[in-house]
């Protein structure tokens, strides 16, 4: 860990600190001198992670999170640092592999995990941000258009992009706070979670390259942050077709 004496007066919690984007968040805030506070599942990876504070919960357990915001409203307090940014980036992502055999077990667990675990953060963290502060929410680029098996996942992610617009209008009228609110929407990035997929994943970035582009985009309180740029654009103008000709396009080959 970062010795405590080493500390900048602008602090970032990150969620899903542990590994891909959120670790990768970690180790770039921690570079552009950021106070940064790790927060995952994982005590012995977050114990080894060159930080100034770690916070271990589980997000689908609220009176985790709730004890988490205890612990970080005292630590801010002792250390004398206002948190300027969070980055609620942990999550998952399973498939429905048989829409026949649906998986209501795995569509609970998914929608839990990305977007009432959120809930529970907002709830826990937003009232310690101070004036003027950024909070990011982890969508995804696939709720520019649907995609066979990710009844799930897709859904979580549209949740989650309707929530940072609703947030924002209520955020708004809270002058007094001036908090933003970036949605975050990635294309593919190489991460332990995509590694597992079994498709084309055009255009992936490092997660390297994907804590650049938060980080510059909550810098400048973009509301949303979406890369790499070309893929987007690509998803966007698709998005615009017809419903029939995207169905031709985007739905799995009958197999034999």
């Amino acid at each position: 860990m970062i010795s405590q004496s080493a500390t900048s007066s602008q602090a970032v919690l990150i969620t899903g600190a542990t590994s891909g984007i959120g670790l990768a968040c970690v180790n770039y805030y921690i570079a552009q001198g950021f106070h940064v506070i790790a927060c995952g599942r994982n005590e012995s990876i977050l114990n080894q992670l060159n930080t100034h504070h770690f916070l271990t919960f589980d997000i689908t357990a609220p009176e985790q999170v709730n004890a988490a915001s205890a612990a970080l409203s005292q630590y801010l307090l002792q250390k004398n640092v206002s948190l300027t940014q969070v980055i609620l980036n942990a999550g998952t992502c399973e498939y429905i592999e048989n829409v026949f055999e649906f998986d209501s077990s795995l569509f609970s667990r998914v929608i839990t995990t990305n977007l009432i675990a959120i809930g529970y953060c907002i709830e826990a963290f937003l009232p310690l941000m101070a004036k003027g502060g950024q909070l990011g929410l982890m969508s995804s680029s696939a709720t520019y258009l649907p995609f066979p098996r990710a009844e799930a996942y897709g859904a979580s992610k549209a949740a989650i992009s309707y929530l940072g617009r609703s947030l924002r209008l209520d955020l708004a009228a809270k002058p007094n706070k001036a908090i933003g609110v970036s949605v975050i929407c990635p294309g593919f990035v190489k991460t332990p979670l995509t590694d597992k997929n079994d498709f084309a994943m055009p255009m992936r970035v490092s997660s390297e390259q994907a804590a650049k582009r938060i980080y510059e985009g909550m810098g400048k309180r973009q509301f949303e942050i979406h890369f790499p740029k070309r893929f987007t654009f690509i998803l966007k103008c698709l998005s615009w077709l017809p419903e029939m000709l995207l169905i031709k396009i985007l739905a799995e080959k009958p197999t034999k």
